[in-house]
């Protein structure tokens, strides 16, 4: 299951250079592409708002 971006994202970018396949993309708030993303968890462990998590 894909990490999912919630709307507490403030956008810092932290998350975007740790991630090993380069599923996150730059907007107004993060997004990760679900069809990219491997689950690994880094950028979770990463933000500083605690806006990623696992998706459902």
């Amino acid at each position: 299951m894909a990490y999912v971006i919630g709307d507490n994202c403030v956008a810092c970018g932290t998350c975007q250079p740790v991630c090993p396949v380069e599923a996150i993309s730059e907007g107004e708030i993060y997004h990760i592409d679900p069809d990219t993303c491997i689950d690994c968890g880094s950028c979770a462990q990463v933000c500083p708002s605690d806006a990623i998590a696992p998706g459902e």
